[in-house]
């Protein structure tokens, strides 16, 4: 449970309709298969003990008593297990039948919950047998002991309290207000659903997608159990379909028409942290929730689900040609309403031969074919200077004239050596003042030469840059409107690729090819003796694909440090040294803090993603706030 992590198992067992207590048998088995896996939690369909498909003979007392002297085997096989399992039974109260699930650990019933929402359509006729549960709330003897019985319970661990579980029952989860609903208002961040949903021809994608869908309206998991193999095929086929899914995404997937255990690791922080972010979520809590509280061994979950290591990036090249044409849709429309609502005609971009800025200026030219104006209004500036090399200018001059752009070419490194005798700057010492010269000339060549034609000046830098503060403040920090600020480094790459591939200018598809080849570099510090690039960004400030994997579960999920270098551990073994990957996430935190000052005065920009860092969005982050909590939690890490 270390890091929010629990491992849970949603489990189809092979069954005889009708005979309880090898059912039991074929349940333990499962029980003691997740054991082996480490499962802490474990779900089971719907009246598995039984099987769904008993029909009339639900009616049968001799059903009924079977079913609890099963259970009753069940409870001693647990003993000494201190995994939480959840089964499916009918049960009688009062003379009437409750299609309930059952939770117990280590011997002890926990608690039971009946189905509120009992069809009786088509192939089901559920009302035949069962009552609803719905708004009832009692207490009942079951093997032996007073157990709680109702909807509204929430299973609560004592050790790990936001591990807190309800119960929902097959139907309940089709209607059109699922009791999970109210569940996660109570606090419930894990839903389990006990079900037997019979095979129809596409209903397999829509129950997909229905638990999907749940868990991510819910920001939580949802463990769906599935009635399969053993069931009646009198009129229909039950085929074990078990899911489960997080926050709207799924995790795990059993084959169809299988048995056996489907097994993952939920993120209890990852729920938590979602749910804390979006405030409207818990502004109406539903009253009468009972908690009834379990314990469970703290340990390290060993982690089976995988991470992306570009969560940026879709790994599905369809869907990521659709997030790219998405994306810089976003930025061209952004782009184009500023300029209708200024009234400009006219754009100034600054070109370098580099990724920001060539994505920067073909968002230019897309808003304004968008806005039905001339791209020959759009003045791309390249502006060569101490560290600029032949490939990067060439590439350029050619990018800009290819588009359509009127090109200009301002050399400033006469302008800069001036500048530097005025303050008594020596050219040959390439520090900082040296660097920050040539950027804040730049921007200041851009802002006087939109005045001069009427035009916005726009910005290049990117998200990731803007995370590190890799940005000379009032230099390439500032821009009069910044389409690339909540694009990170990773996917400008993508982006740029996608307009390789979609332009039908092979001149300009070659020329953006040779971009994307070419090392990221400010290109502030003069070329090396064969005239290539001196300066390469991510030797300095550290590969992009680990800052970009760092800020989106910093700044998208707040994780501790230690929880990152975990996952970044884990996710990138094989390509970075554990080491290595420390290093570098030391150097993001202490960057991070340091250089908030430079975000709190961004120019306006469009949000594209879920991660953003404008000061009037998702980041108000003082500019004096200490990093030391971060850097400490960070230095407990044992490698």
């Amino acid at each position: 449970m270390k890091d929010g992590f629990v491992k849970v198992a949603a489990a189809t067992p092979g069954i005889h309709v009708a005979e309880p207590m090898y059912n039991a048998e074929q349940i333990a088995e499962l029980m003691v298969d997740a054991l082996k896996k480490e499962v802490s939690l474990l779900v089971f369909p719907e009246l598995c003990l039984t099987g769904y498909t008993c029909g009339d003979l639900f009616l049968q007392d001799v059903l009924l008593e079977n079913a609890k002297e099963a259970l009753a085997f069940l409870l001693k096989k647990s003993k000494g297990y201190d995994m939480l399992t959840v089964v499916g039974m009918p049960l009688t109260i009062q003379s009437k039948l409750y299609n309930a699930a059952v939770f117990f650990q280590n011997g002890t019933i926990l608690g039971a919950v009946p189905k509120s929402v009992i069809p009786t359509y088509s192939e089901f006729y559920e009302g035949r047998h069962f009552t609803s549960g719905e708004g009832l709330e009692t207490t009942i003897l079951l093997c032996g002991q007073e157990v709680p019985f109702g909807t509204k319970q929430l299973f609560v661990c004592r050790e790990e309290e936001r591990l807190c579980i309800a119960a929902e029952v097959c139907e309940d989860l089709w209607s059109a207000i699922p009791p999970s609903s109210f569940h996660a208002q109570a606090g419930a961040t894990v839903i389990v659903n006990l079900s037997a949903s019979n095979e129809t021809t596409g209903k397999a994608a829509y129950r997909k997608e229905l638990v999907k869908h749940q868990s991510a309206r819910l920001f939580s998991a949802y463990i769906y159990a599935d009635a399969g193999e053993g069931e009646s095929t009198t009129d229909v086929v039950y085929a074990g379909h078990n899911m489960i899914a997080e926050t709207g995404i799924l995790l795990a997937e059993s084959e169809r028409f299988t048995t056996g255990v489907c097994v993952t690791e939920i993120d209890l922080q990852r729920i938590c942290n979602e749910r804390r972010r979006v405030t409207p979520f818990a502004e109406q809590r539903p009253e009468g929730y009972q908690i009834r509280y379990f314990s469970l061994p703290v340990k390290m979950t060993k982690l089976t689900r995988t991470f992306e290591a570009m969560p940026f990036v879709p790994s599905c090249m369809t869907e990521r040609e659709k997030r790219c044409e998405e994306i810089t849709r976003i930025q061209a429309e952004s782009l184009k309403k500023r300029l209708l609502h200024t009234g400009l005609k006219s754009a100034v971009v600054g070109v370098s031969g580099g990724l920001d800025s060539t994505l920067a200026l073909l968002v230019t030219c897309q808003a304004f074919e968008l806005a039905g104006l001339d791209k020959k209004n759009i003045h791309t500036i390249t502006m060569p200077c101490f560290g600029t090399t032949d490939r990067t200018y060439r590439n350029a001059l050619t990018l800009a004239k290819e588009l359509g752009t009127t090109v200009k070419e301002i050399p400033i490194a006469e302008s800069v050596r001036k500048h530097f005798a005025d303050i008594g700057h020596a050219e040959d010492v390439h520090d900082l003042t040296y660097e920050n010269a040539q950027a804040r000339e730049r921007t200041q060549v851009l802002m006087d030469y939109s005045s001069m034609v009427g035009g916005l000046v726009v910005g290049t830098g990117d998200l990731s840059e803007l995370v590190l503060g890799w940005a000379t403040y009032n230099g390439d920090h500032m821009s009069m409107y910044g389409v690339n600020g909540s694009v990170p480094k990773t996917l400008v790459r993508y982006l740029v690729a996608y307009f390789a591939e979609e332009t039908e200018n092979s001149t300009l598809a070659e020329v953006l090819r040779d971009i994307l080849d070419t090392p990221v570099s400010p290109e502030l510090l003069p070329p090396s003796g064969d005239g290539q690039i001196a300066q390469k960004t991510e030797d300095l400030v550290g590969p992009y694909e680990l800052h970009d994997f760092f800020l989106y579960y910093v700044l998208r999920f707040g994780f501790a440090p230690k929880k990152i270098f975990r996952l970044a551990a884990e996710t990138f073994a094989g390509t970075y040294e554990k080491e290595t990957i420390y290093h570098w996430l030391e150097v993001f935190y202490k960057r991070f803090f340091s250089q908030q000052f430079k975000r709190s005065c961004l120019p306006d920009g469009p949000k594209v993603g879920s991660v953003a860092v404008s000061p009037r969005g998702d980041l108000r982050m003082p500019s004096d706030a200490m990093a030391s909590a971060w850097l400490a939690n960070l230095r407990e890490i044992k490698f």
